[in-house]
């Protein structure tokens, strides 16, 4: 059957008498909107926009490669000079082997009463300038285990009254003893480093102790914000937490980890090191502060020192290693070799990759690679 429509219809595309329109559907004849899945003709929903492309040319990225090489190299080489220059000495005092002092006290357990003590004598080379730190070091120690991260109670550590008495189940199974509620509780409090070092300088073998300072090793942050302890007298800790036990693993409660007022139960600052826990198993935290005294004598003159270790930490039992590390620190923080090799191998490759793509451009670069197109 034929179908007849006027020519203004058929200029409009579509006839009045409903005839289908692909995509939209039928159009019935009373004018309504054509349904259609075109995209809106605008500039950014039809890609019309105006856009900047790099030409990667040999006059751009050539430049760029030795302009890489020549930044990275310089800056690799004196941060690692920097690094270098930085006095570290490190003693393993773990005692596996059977030569070493501390080799008695290798299966020293929590509650070894009185502690297992060693004395290890060792020499410096080389004078240490400026301020100097001791680390306590640990190895195959995973602080970064999922559960034992969360095993502590935040609230509890900032002052809150109602935690202190009542932990977080996070904690478990380090939150009560005995029908008391543990005061630090969870895992990573219970575990906390207890190994006492003491460093004598040996000179005509007489032992004269080396100051070291116990405070000022905690962030800012941890101290002052994170850490506080229960709101009350701040001068009788016992009172305040009464009611507590102390961890498992602890010879003794958290109000008594120091003398003074100000270091001592959750702001006590050997503590907060303990609890900001490290990424890797092999890592070390900041123990003691050696400060320079005077500015014509070096901190620690080379010469014959020991150091005196109450062993209390045991670790034979999954294969761990401590150590005592003593290192100076530069603008770039401690020793740390591997950025500087990182820059100045970065940017060897750089420049190398700039030499070779500059011989292979000046070799190849002038021939003419179009291809004749026959019509």
């Amino acid at each position: 059957m034929a179908v007849n429509y006027s020519a203004k219809e058929e200029a409009d595309g579509h006839p009045s008498g409903g005839v289908g329109v692909p995509g939209g559907g039928a159009v019935g004849g009373g004018g309504g909107a054509v349904k259609t899945r075109k995209p809106d003709n605008t500039a950014f929903k039809q890609q019309r926009l105006p856009a900047w492309q790099p030409i990667l040319t040999a006059g751009t990225v050539l430049p760029a490669f030795f302009i890489i090489g020549l930044i990275f190299i310089p800056i690799g080489i004196g941060i690692f000079v920097t690094s270098n220059n930085i006095r570290e000495y490190e003693i393993d005092y773990t005692g596996t082997e059977p030569s070493s002092p501390c080799n008695k006290c290798l299966n020293v357990s929590w509650d070894s009463t009185p502690p297992c003590t060693c004395t290890i004598n060792f020499t410096l080379e080389h004078s240490f300038e400026s301020n100097v730190f001791m680390y306590y070091g640990l190895s195959n120690f995973y602080q970064n285990h999922r559960r034992y991260v969360k095993s502590r109670d935040d609230s509890q550590l900032n002052g809150d009254n109602s935690s202190l008495l009542n932990p977080s189940k996070e904690c478990e199974p380090y939150r009560t003893n005995e029908d008391k509620p543990i005061a630090p509780c969870g895992a990573i409090a219970n575990s906390m480093f207890n190994d006492t070092l003491e460093l004598y300088r040996i000179d005509n073998d007489t032992r004269t102790p080396i100051p070291l300072i116990k405070k000022g090793i905690a962030w800012w942050t941890d101290k002052n914000v994170k850490f506080r302890n229960p709101t009350g007298d701040g001068n009788n800790l016992t009172a305040l937490f009464q009611g507590t036990t102390k961890p498992v693993n602890w010879p003794k409660p958290v109000y008594m980890l120091d003398s003074e007022p100000d270091n001592n139960g959750f702001i006590n600052e050997d503590f907060i090191v303990w609890m900001r826990t490290a990424a890797l198993p092999t890592f070390r935290k900041l123990y003691r502060l050696i400060e320079r005294k005077n500015n014509l004598q070096p901190t620690l003159q080379a010469g014959r020192y020991s150091l005196d270790i109450a062993y209390n930490y045991p670790v034979h039992s999954f294969d761990g290693r401590k150590r005592m590390i003593l290192s100076t620190i530069s603008w770039m923080g401690g020793k740390n070799p591997f950025l500087g090799i990182a820059y100045i191998t970065v940017g060897s490759i750089c420049f190398f990759l700039g030499v070779v793509l500059l011989i292979i451009h000046h070799k190849y670069g002038n021939r003419n690679t179009s291809a004749d197109i026959p019509n």
